[in-house]
């Protein structure tokens, strides 16, 4: 019930946000180099439809995205829903590559933290989270490109980029430093919470029960324990993966990658209304799509929780 109501938020904050920005479209697609008389200003803009008042581009804008359409690029005079989807896969591939590295890891850790509380393992995987999450993944990009191009001479993504259709193995070379880097603060979190929860459930009255029945610690952990800390931990994948697509904004950039952060960045900075209003509100449905799945994921992890 609240996805309609959140989608409608974002697409107002959004189109009222991009026309606050000082300038208009027609001036950042001529640029400085050109001059247009008045008539041929005017006429652009009714060509795309800025001439309209701002509740009545709005709500032209609105209705049709309800349909699928958001409008045409200034920059590339291509539908922004074209563009989107031939940027997505990318940002996607690099965002689940992240999701599942992040979340493998992060419980791995989290589990032999907990497991051994206190024990200088514990120390050092508690260190090591919390630099993931002191560090930029722009920063760490930066630092994995400087070192590899100074010390090794290798150049990260020269060249096209191959899509994992064509060729497999060179994508997967091009993904693997941006995915470390959103990865490695994205596991910190996932890490630090798998071991409070577990922690905490590791010394309830059930868990304390099957160690009085016989069963060993490993039993106790991940029959009865894991399932049950795994609520909280399945909550942060659910948000972080808005986080983890704002984050692929800035990585692709520092990558050179055509993916849809990219995409977005260079339509802010030419006041590409449509693009940019189109892009926030795809990223933001895809966003409620995923914690919409979140939930009903707990269900499963717990079989207590059931909803109507």
């Amino acid at each position: 019930m609240e996805t309609i109501p959140t989608l409608l938020g974002i697409s107002i904050a959004i189109f009222l946000i991009m026309h606050m920005i000082p300038g208009d479209t027609i001036s950042a697609l001529i640029g400085t180099q050109y001059q247009l008389t008045e008539a041929q200003a005017e006429s652009l803009r009714a060509y795309y439809g800025l001439d309209k008042s701002l509740p009545d581009q709005y709500i032209s804008w609105l209705l049709n995205a309800l349909q699928g359409n958001f409008g045409l690029s200034v920059r590339t005079g291509q539908p922004v829903m074209k563009e989107i989807l031939a940027r997505f896969p990318l940002t996607f591939e690099i965002t689940m590559l992240t999701i599942i590295l992040g979340t493998i890891l992060g419980i791995l850790f989290g589990i032999i933290a907990a497991v051994y509380r206190g024990s200088v393992m514990d120390m050092i995987v508690r260190i090591f989270g919390m630099i993931g999450l002191a560090t930029p993944s722009f920063w760490l990009g930066t630092m994995i490109i400087y070192f590899l191009s100074v010390h090794f001479g290798i150049m990260l993504n020269a060249g096209n980029y191959v899509p994992f259709s064509q060729d497999p193995i060179q994508n997967l070379k091009q993904v693997i430093s941006p995915v470390i880097c959103m990865g490695f603060s994205f596991s910190a979190s996932v890490m630090r919470t798998t071991r409070s929860s577990l922690l905490e459930e590791i010394n309830k009255e059930y868990a304390l029960t099957s160690r009085a029945k016989g069963n060993i610690e490993f039993v106790t952990i991940f029959k009865h324990a894991l399932r049950n800390a795994l609520i909280p931990v399945i909550t942060l994948v659910g948000y972080q993966i808005g986080y983890l697509f704002g984050g692929v904004v800035i990585i692709e950039q520092v990558f050179a990658l055509p993916g849809l952060g990219r995409f977005l960045l260079n339509g802010i900075s030419q006041r590409d209304y449509a693009l940019v209003q189109g892009t926030i509100l795809f990223i933001a449905a895809n966003f409620v799509l995923v914690n919409l799945i979140a939930d009903v994921a707990y269900g499963f992890a717990d079989p207590r929780i059931r909803y109507d």
